[in-house]
């Protein structure tokens, strides 16, 4: 293999691949659609003369096919690579999306949010693939951070300007997302048709890394663990809990949830980047232990407040605490894999640990907060971060070392299998080994693997 040399300071080493840009202006756009459809979803399904269960039953369909479907989109992934089945996933939500729109009856429009579904965890897990694979690794946690603030801001305009199209009519936003999404897999195509980077899954004979084998890995471990605690949090009991607290306890409207949520949300985007900054200079654990501490003492402190500004107070700690987290774990994780190995159930496997997380969340915590107290609800919250930080705590750093430029020339020459075992890896025999291995040995089938 001929690699072309990488000299020091070269500013191609220094930033961010075009191909990330694209895939942070999608995800805007696919968060901005998202939120056009959340005012629209329960009152449309209520239009059918169903019930508040039923109308439920529609908002959880979408989550529980995301992740049963999530071991499949690995699947896919792994098979004919992220950027198909990216964009094939996008399709999916589209025609799902429009279908909905056109729904006549309470079973069509479960069907064809369930099938969305489908699409949405084919384009989530493909798309955290097409991250690991194009950014270089000394720009892992701000490829992560920037493209998390992109969904974040995203999600909070689109229910702005879904509130909007509701006047209209309940199906405007279906109709209005579904063509956006159209639009967008359009774009996403056009740019990425004939990039090197996003193309690299789609030959034969890469490497490929079995879930088995990164599981072996306990910084992958700690990251299951921590996006299982920030699905619990962010995407469970934020969205479920924090709106009855607010009205049970502090006896303040739905007003005053918004306010909260969107303190949050601020929070969260304030982090995100620099928080992606300091993974890439100082590593991955630091800011991952900092992030967990703060969203367990954030969560805490929120089923502890009976005044409305401690209870904010709780919201900015937590939402600092997840946006500290992310890019430092989804860096993680593509240290783990790789830039070049093929890996769809490590990243289906890290995907539904936060699925799992909030499915789990509002199960588990309004049930302790309706048979004993909202206080108690949350500080098993609480420990549910505490617990992901032990794991963090045992973790090896994953980050590389060396130079930009060193990575950007070791990626091109290895193969970038370098951090677990890969199958059909021709260099897996001369890479170095995890901090635990570097102690005890390598074992059988770990192919001198690096933590």
């Amino acid at each position: 293999m001929v690699t072309e040399k990488v000299t020091h300071g070269d500013a191609a080493t220094r930033r961010l691949p075009r191909e990330i840009w694209v895939l942070v202006g999608a995800s805007f756009l696919i968060a901005i659609g998202y939120g056009l459809i959340a005012p629209a979803l329960p009152s449309f399904a209520t239009s059918f003369d169903v019930g508040v269960t039923a109308a439920s039953v529609v908002v959880s369909a979408f989550a529980f096919v995301r992740l049963a479907f999530a071991p499949v989109s690995g699947r896919l992934v792994t098979r004919f690579g992220e950027r198909p089945t990216y964009l094939v996933g996008l399709l999916i939500v589209a025609a799902g999306t429009i279908a909905c729109a056109f729904a006549a009856e309470y079973w069509q429009l479960l069907l064809f949010r369930s099938l969305s579904g489908v699409g949405s965890t084919m384009f989530t897990v493909s798309a955290i693939g097409l991250l690991i694979r194009i950014s270089p690794p000394h720009l892992r946690g701000r490829a992560s951070g920037l493209w998390g603030t992109s969904f974040l801001l995203g999600g909070i305009a689109g229910p702005i300007i879904g509130s909007g199209l509701v006047v209209v009519s309940l199906r405007a936003p279906f109709l209005a997302y579904g063509v956006a999404l159209l639009l967008t897999t359009g774009l996403v195509w056009w740019q990425l048709r004939d990039s090197a980077l996003a193309g690299r899954a789609d030959s034969d004979g890469e490497p490929v890394l079995s879930l088995r084998a990164a599981l072996r890995h306990r910084t992958y471990r700690a990251a299951l663990a921590s996006n299982f605690a920030n699905g619990w949090v962010v995407f469970g009991i934020r969205m479920s809990l924090v709106p009855l607290f607010v009205t049970a306890v502090l006896a303040k409207g739905e007003e005053f949830t918004g306010i909260v949520l969107s303190v949050f949300a601020a929070a969260n985007a304030l982090v995100l980047l620099v928080s992606g900054r300091f993974a890439d200079t100082k590593g991955r654990k630091p800011p991952a232990l900092l992030g967990l501490a703060l969203l367990g003492v954030g969560t805490v402190l929120l089923g502890q407040s009976g005044e409305a500004w401690l209870f904010l107070a709780g919201a900015v700690i937590a939402g600092l605490g997840s946006g500290t987290l992310n890019p430092a774990q989804n860096a993680a994780v593509a240290d783990v894999l790789g830039s070049k190995a093929r890996g769809g159930s490590v990243l289906a496997g890290f995907q539904m640990a936060a699925d799992v997380g909030a499915v789990l969340g509002p199960l588990v915590a309004g049930a302790i907060a309706e048979q004993s107290s909202y206080g108690l609800a949350f500080l098993v919250t609480g420990g549910i971060a505490a617990a992901a930080l032990v794991a963090w705590w045992l973790a090896s750093e994953t980050l590389p070392a060396g130079e930009p430029e060193e990575h950007a020339a070791q990626d091109a020459a290895s193969g970038d299998c370098r951090d677990l075992d890969c199958r059909n890896s021709p260099s897996g025999s001369s890479l170095r080994m995890t901090e635990e291995q570097e102690a005890t040995g390598p074992r059988p089938g770990d192919g001198g693997a690096r933590g």
